[in-house]
C-alpha cells in the first residue's frame, strides 16, 4: 500500500454532533461516515489535516442544498456570519476532541506540530494529525484567539469557509460560475494573514473567493496552498481553481490536493456517487499539467461531502492509487501525489 497524507477531513464534526458516542465513532470499525481509526489503518491512511469547522444554524425556510446539487445549474445561498463569540466553545470542544483521539488511540495516533514529527509518524506506522480550521470564525479580529489556539496545536488555517467572516468572503456553492464573486480581505483579514505568516500557520485558500485569493497572494511570504480543491476548467463550479490561480500556486511553490467531492469532480456538476474514474483522472491530469509533479495532493473531504462509489470511504482509497497506475502515473509520481508533496510544502511553510 502506498500511505497517504490527506489535505482535509470533518471527522471533528461527527464527533461533534455524536458525543456519547465518540468510542465507537473512533475506536470500531464502522460502516457509517467515512473514517474511523480501523479503517483509516486498513486503507493505508498516512495522516491528515482534521478540521475545526462551525456548522451554520439550520433556518426553517433554508433550502434543500442536497437536492438542489443533484440538479445542476444552482446558485445557494450563504448562510450567515457567525461572530466568534458563538464559534469559539465549538471550536474549543472540537480541538479538544481531537486530543482526546490521540490519547484513546493507544500510540496509534498522534497529533503533529512539526514536519519531523509527521515524518517519524509515517516511518513508525502512527497516523498523524494536523489541527486545521476551517474558516476563522473563532478568530475574534483582534487575533488573540489565534495565539491560543496556536498553542493548542493549530498549523492551517482557512480564513474562510464558504460564507463570509470578518476576515474576508467565500464562495458560493454555485455550478456552473467561477471563483469571482465579491469582494476580497478586510483589514482584519490582512492582519490574520501577516500574523499567520508570523506564526508559520498555514494559510488554505479553498473556499476563499477570487478577490480574497489575489489579496492572499500579495500578502503572504507562504507557498500558496489548496487543501481540497480541483480544476475549474474541468468542472466549471464556484469551488474550483482557474488556470491563472493555479499558476500563482505553481510559482510560490506551492500545491493544491484533489478534493474527492463528487459536485467538484464531475464534469456535469452533480453531486451523485455513481461515477467512474474518467473524471477524477481529468482532475489530476490537468492539476498535474499546471502545477507540476511537486504541486498536486489529495485533499478527500472525507465525512464532509459526497464521495465517489469507487472510493467508497477511506478504507477505499487505495482504489484510488490503483486507478492512478492504471492510468500510466509511475510510482515515483504516485508518492508524491499521495504524501510527499505534503510534506514538502509544509517543510517550506512551517520551517
Amino acid at each position: 500500500m502506498i500511505p497517504v497524507f490527506d489535505g482535509h477531513n470533518d471527522f471533528l464534526l461527527r464527533l461533534l454532533d455524536h458525543p456519547d458516542q465518540r468510542d465507537t465513532l473512533w475506536l470500531k470499525d464502522g460502516r457509517e461516515g467515512h473514517l474511523d481509526l480501523p479503517r483509516m489503518q486498513r486503507g493505508g491512511f498516512a495522516g491528515g489535516f482534521f478540521a475545526i469547522y462551525i456548522p451554520s444554524p439550520i433556518a426553517h425556510d433554508a433550502p434543500d442544498y442536497m437536492a438542489a446539487m443533484e440538479n445542476p445549474p444552482f446558485a445557494l445561498p450563504l448562510p450567515d456570519l457567525i461572530d466568534h463569540h458563538t464559534a469559539q466553545p465549538i471550536a474549543l470542544a472540537k480541538a479538544g476532541h481531537l486530543l482526546w483521539m490521540e490519547r484513546a488511540s493507544g500510540g496509534a495516533f498522534k497529533v503533529c506540530r512539526t514536519v519531523a514529527e509527521l515524518r517519524e509518524c509515517l516511518a513508525k506506522g502512527v497516523i498523524s494529525a494536523i489541527l486545521h480550521m476551517e474558516g476563522a470564525e473563532a478568530i475574534d479580529p483582534d487575533l488573540d484567539a489565534l495565539h491560543s489556539f496556536h498553542a493548542m496545536g493549530l498549523r492551517s488555517l482557512g480564513p474562510v469557509w464558504s460564507r463570509p467572516t470578518v476576515f474576508g468572503h467565500g464562495v458560493p456553492f454555485a455550478y456552473p460560475s467561477g471563483p469571482d464573486t465579491g469582494k476580497g480581505l478586510t483589514k482584519a483579514g490582512k492582519r490574520l494573514v501577516r500574523e499567520c505568516n508570523r506564526l508559520r500557520i498555514m494559510l488554505d485558500m479553498s473556499h476563499i473567493n477570487e478577490a480574497g485569493f489575489w489579496d492572499v497572494a500579495a500578502l503572504t511570504d507562504a507557498p500558496l496552498v489548496a487543501t481540497h480543491s480541483n480544476a475549474h476548467a474541468v468542472t466549471p463550479s464556484s469551488r474550483n481553481l482557474t488556470d491563472r490561480q493555479l499558476a500563482a500556486i505553481r510559482d510560490s511553490g506551492g500545491m493544491v490536493g484533489l478534493n474527492y467531492a463528487t459536485s467538484f469532480l464531475r464534469r456535469d456538476g452533480k453531486q451523485s456517487a455513481e461515477m467512474g474514474w474518467e473524471d477524477v483522472l481529468a482532475h489530476l491530469d490537468h492539476l498535474l499539467q499546471h502545477l507540476g509533479e511537486d504541486g498536486v495532493g489529495l485533499g478527500s473531504d472525507y465525512d464532509g461531502a459526497t464521495i465517489p462509489v469507487g472510493i467508497g470511504d477511506v478504507a477505499g482509497q487505495q482504489n484510488l492509487i490503483e486507478a492512478m497506475r492504471r492510468h500510466g502515473y509511475g510510482e515515483r509520481l504516485i508518492a508524491k501525489i499521495a504524501h510527499e508533496n505534503w510534506f514538502r510544502v509544509l517543510d517550506r511553510t512551517w520551517g
